[in-house]
C-alpha cells in the first residue's frame, strides 16, 4: 500500500523558514492592518482627536472641517492597506507615499516632530516591504 504524498501544499514551510520571507509577511502584515484601522478610526476618534494633526495650511485648502479632512483621509488610509494586502509591491510604495505625505505635514504643526520622526521610521518600513515583495510578491503578469 502506497500513500499519496502532496505536491503542492497550502503552506511552503521552507518559505515559511526564510528571514526574509518572514520579514515580508510581517510587514505586509502590519502595513494592511495598521492604515485599515487608523482609518476606521478617522470616522470615530477614539485613539485620539484626529484633527488636530491636520496643519492649518492643509486645513485651509481642503472642503469643509478638519474632521471632514479625516474622512477623506480615512478613506485613502483604508485603501493604501488593502492595496498592500492584495499588491504589495506597489501597495507599500502607496502607503510611503502617503506617508512622505503626513511627515510634510507633520513638520509644519509645531511639537509632532516626534511624531514625524515616527512616521518617517514607518516610511522606511514601507519601502522595506515593497523591496521585498519584488522577491516574495512578485507582480503577476497575464499570459
Amino acid at each position: 500500500m502506497t500513500t499519496h504524498q502532496p505536491t503542492t501544499r497550502l503552506v511552503d514551510r521552507e518559505a515559511l523558514s526564510d528571514p526574509g520571507y518572514q520579514a515580508f509577511l510581517l510587514l505586509r502584515t502590519v502595513f494592511t492592518v495598521a492604515p485599515v484601522l487608523f482609518g476606521l478610526d478617522k470616522f470615530a476618534n477614539l485613539l485620539t482627536d484626529w484633527p488636530q494633526y491636520l496643519a492649518p495650511w492643509i486645513n485651509d485648502i481642503v472642503p469643509g472641517s478638519g474632521q471632514d479632512a479625516m474622512y477623506m483621509i480615512g478613506v485613502i488610509e483604508i485603501v493604501a492597506g488593502v492595496a498592500v494586502a492584495l499588491i504589495p509591491r506597489y501597495g507599500a510604495l502607496i502607503v510611503a507615499a502617503w506617508l512622505a505625505g503626513i511627515i510634510v505635514n507633520l513638520l509644519t504643526i509645531p511639537d509632532f516632530y516626534d511624531v514625524a520622526l515616527r512616521d518617517f521610521g514607518l516610511l522606511v518600513g514601507a519601502l522595506a516591504l515593497a523591496r521585498l515583495a519584488a522577491k516574495y510578491a512578485p507582480a503577476r503578469h497575464s499570459s
